[in-house]
């Protein structure tokens, strides 16, 4: 019986990394466990990186992600970042609404033009304020993937309302949930009909 060989790159930020999981996991380990079957192999390579804005992920992207995807696999990426982007640094806000865009666009447009690409929105923080950015910047890059025809999975709106999803990211780090959290983001990606895997 012949194993498809899909890899997958998750790009990002400390979300995407998983940073502040007890279990090490994320949302983005969850999901490829999820989705391991008989017939399909997962190899899974997380990219996230602590403080990472669209800037930097749009800096290293290509090489990335030309590495560990040859063209003799089923190549996929994952896009998720934003938060970083929306924080106050110096006074300023660390990249404008406008840049941060345009960022998430150009990565979008090259990763799609090689591999099958899908987007995750950023998800909310203990941070009133910064949750304000946060959703704003979200509708944004949701406009800039449908201008691509590429799959936005939208996480904000399904857990700025969970209780236990803010309390939990208040109470670690101001920003950052812990397995309850991750476990949160993972189910509403898997229950999206964009998502690819489904059990």
């Amino acid at each position: 019986m012949s194993v498809q060989d899909i890899r997958i790159c998750f790009l990002g930020d400390s979300f995407v990394n998983g940073t502040g999981d007890e279990t090490y996991l994320g949302w983005t380990g969850r999901l490829c466990v999820a989705a391991r079957t008989d017939k399909i192999a997962v190899t899974y390579y997380n990219l996230g990186v602590r403080r990472n804005t669209s800037l930097d992920i749009l800096r290293r992207c290509e090489a990335e992600c030309n590495i560990r995807l040859p063209e003799s696999c089923d190549g996929r990426v994952v896009l998720c970042c934003g938060v970083n982007d929306m924080m106050f640094e110096n006074g300023k806000i660390r990249v404008t609404n406008e840049l941060s865009s345009k960022n998430v666009s150009q990565i979008l447009q090259q990763t799609r033009a090689k591999y099958k690409t899908i987007m995750i929105g950023p998800a909310p923080v203990g941070d009133e304020d910064l949750n304000s950015r946060i959703q704003t910047i979200s509708a944004a890059y949701a406009q800039e993937a449908e201008l691509l025809s590429i799959p936005y999975i939208e996480v904000f709106s399904h857990l700025i309302s969970d209780q236990k999803y803010i309390a939990e990211s208040k109470k670690n780090d101001g920003f950052h949930p812990k397995s309850y959290g991750y476990s949160a983001i993972f189910k509403v990606i898997a229950e999206s009909p964009q998502w690819w895997f489904k059990s």
